[in-house]
């Protein structure tokens, strides 16, 4: 049975109605509460409820840390991401699902990460997402029937040296793992087409962050990859650059009102030499070591805002609060308030801040725990905002 509405056998059916009677707390919060939806993240474990479950929890976490629900109204990408950061929807398979378009050729990773921040990109893909997931909905009331999955085609032509850079390549691996943990079964196929004799290098560099479900969704296809697409999407659905009749309005084969085809990014946009931050401090952290600073944060609804730059590779951080008082608290103990990660800020200097909804003790750590050879040198600055109405506050701070 295909673990799809309509196609269980009674374990999966069992399953599904555990699954649901479980999620009772948490079913108003999520973006769809049918059938359809919830299959999907027990097929996604093989339907073992215990892991889905944890899996959906944790997305749910994601959505409020990201700020997923709003991030198509409320947030835009920096000028640079939305200029050179290429791909597009365009046009439906046979079936109705959208399809999306990466070109890798033209896109200039080093210069992107040059001029914004990985999290910046990380959030450019689930506004993405989330509108393929959007027009997903739209067209399953459209034609009368469930569409939940893209067709994804990756044109690789002009694939090279440049795209395996190592801070692009470990910044494509967290998204696909982002993709991977919060949107299962969101893929129903992957065409890539003109791959170059450098592909299986830069295929084995990512495969490991791909589920086994999702490798046996990729197809790359040969000198007929035309013949193959049309096979799969109407050619009035597929753009003319790649084998269909579809063009802009203005006649123009690449459908660039749709596709955004990237380039070089211009030097001007990168922010390493032009930010300019006075940092208060900076301090070495040792290989295999991490670097626990405190502040006291006395008023709800606080403005904790951080700023940091690291020389010469990345830096793990993340933030908690201490659920007991006294400092001897283990950071696997405290309260996750933002997950740690690792951050390219040798590249960009990091700006970034949260909403404290709760006073209490806020640690931020940085994490050089999983570098056994190279210490990290990292400047930092931060500070505390109270609200408006509250009484001015100092941060107060150590360091553990």
């Amino acid at each position: 049975m295909s673990g799809r509405v309509g196609d269980l056998c009674l374990k999966q059916a069992e399953a599904l109605n555990e699954f649901r009677d479980r999620l009772q707390d948490i079913l108003p919060n999520l973006p769809a509460q049918d059938d359809h939806y919830l299959l999907r993240w027990l097929r996604a474990r093989n339907f073992n409820v215990l892991k889905a479950e944890v899996m959906i929890r944790k997305h749910l976490e994601f959505r409020k840390q990201m700020k997923v629900d709003t991030i198509i109204s409320d947030w835009k990408p920096p000028e640079v991401i939305e200029k050179y950061f290429s791909g597009g929807m365009c046009g439906y398979d046979r079936a109705g699902s959208p399809v999306w378009y990466d070109v890798i050729g033209p896109l200039d990773p080093k210069g992107l990460l040059l001029s914004a921040t990985k999290r910046d990109f990380m959030k450019t893909k689930i506004r993405d997402t989330e509108r393929l997931q959007r027009e997903c909905q739209r067209q399953s009331e459209k034609m009368g029937k469930n569409i939940e999955a893209i067709t994804l085609i990756y044109d690789c032509e002009g694939l090279g040296l440049k795209h395996i850079w190592k801070p692009a390549v470990e910044t494509y691996g967290e998204i696909l793992t982002m993709f991977e943990e919060n949107y299962p079964e969101g893929l129903k196929r992957v065409f890539l087409i003109k791959a170059p004799m450098i592909f299986p290098m830069v295929y084995k560099l990512l495969k490991h962050f791909l589920r086994e479900e999702t490798q046996c969704k990729i197809f790359v296809l040969g000198d007929n990859w035309q013949e193959v697409l049309r096979q799969h999407i109407d050619a009035d659905q597929l753009p003319m650059v790649y084998g269909g009749t579809l063009t802009d309005p203005d006649g123009n084969p690449h459908c660039q009102t749709m596709i955004n085809y990237g380039g070089t990014v211009p030097k001007s946009y990168y922010v390493q030499d032009s930010v300019k931050v006075q940092y208060d401090s900076s301090v070495t952290i040792g290989r295999g070591a991490t670097l626990q600073l405190v502040y006291d944060v006395n008023t709800s609804n606080s403005l904790l805002r951080w700023q940091f730059a690291s020389d010469g590779a990345d830096i793990g951080f993340g933030v908690y609060r201490q659920t007991q008082r006294g400092g001897s608290e283990k950071v696997a103990d405290m309260l996750e308030v933002l997950p740690s990660e690792r951050y390219n800020a040798h590249l960009v200097p990091e700006d970034s801040s949260l909403i404290c909804s709760e006073p209490g003790v806020y640690v931020l750590c940085f994490d050089n725990s999983y570098s056994l050879l190279q210490p990290k040198k990292v400047s930092y600055k931060v500070e505390v905002h109270p609200p408006a109405d509250s009484p001015t506050q100092s941060p107060q701070s150590s360091q553990q």
